[in-house]
């Protein structure tokens, strides 16, 4: 059952989330780059491409907090904490190569982890095999996503696509990691609702 302190904690980190810029641990892959001429449409698109990865960082955030605050078991909830923690990285590297590149963040945010924060402790209290599954499916699709933008960023331009990759590879461990700790399967039906719920929120934030 949630406590009063916990959901103290989860709002206090809903707050660093959305209005506060996050410090990552890792130093961000695009370092090991340096920048290249953009012709403005492909610096405008990386922007808003590295926008909704942004919101979808800012949305993991929340899963995570809701699905750790209703885990019933602590290598669950451990599970969530160490991974959520990982994901701070991409979004500090994400907004930094939005400010790079002259963009912006989603003005959406606040909505999008409300959102996904109640989804979080909805699938928590449908118990740990069900969480772990909607962990294990959230990632293989953002994967699935990221693959996508490496194939619409520019070829020249070597940061952005440097941090999309290891975005990528992390999400793809994060999968791993849910399926041994013995996520279950979600039925077709459900996997393809949240395809669909993935597209709506990717299409508006390009713009929004």
């Amino acid at each position: 059952m949630m406590t009063v302190d916990q959901l103290i904690i989860a709002f206090d980190r809903g707050l660093r989330v959305l209005a506060t810029s996050p410090q990552s641990k890792r130093a961000t892959p695009a370092n090991e780059f340096q920048e290249t001429s953009l012709s403005e449409s492909d610096r405008q698109h990386a922007a808003r491409l590295m926008r909704i990865n942004h919101t979808g960082e800012v949305c993991a955030q929340a899963l995570y907090q809701g699905q750790a605050l209703t885990a019933r078991s602590t290598q669950t909830r451990d599970a969530l904490k160490n991974a959520a923690l990982e994901e701070i990285d991409h979004l500090a590297w994400c907004e930094q190569r939005i400010n790079e590149l002259g963009g912006r963040v989603s003005y959406l945010n606040t909505l999008w982890y409300l959102g996904a924060f109640s989804m979080g402790v909805a699938a928590g209290i449908a118990g740990d095999g069900w969480n772990l599954a909607f962990l294990k499916e959230t990632e293989k699709q953002v994967e699935n996503h990221l693959n996508s933008h490496l194939q619409k960023l520019a070829v020249e331009d070597l940061k952005t696509r440097a941090i999309v990759q290891v975005m990528r590879d992390d999400e793809k461990g994060h999968a791993e990691l849910a399926q041994s700790l013995g996520a279950y399967e979600f039925p077709r039906w459900l996997k393809e609702a949240m395809k669909l719920s993935s597209s709506i929120m990717t299409k508006t934030v390009y713009w929004v």
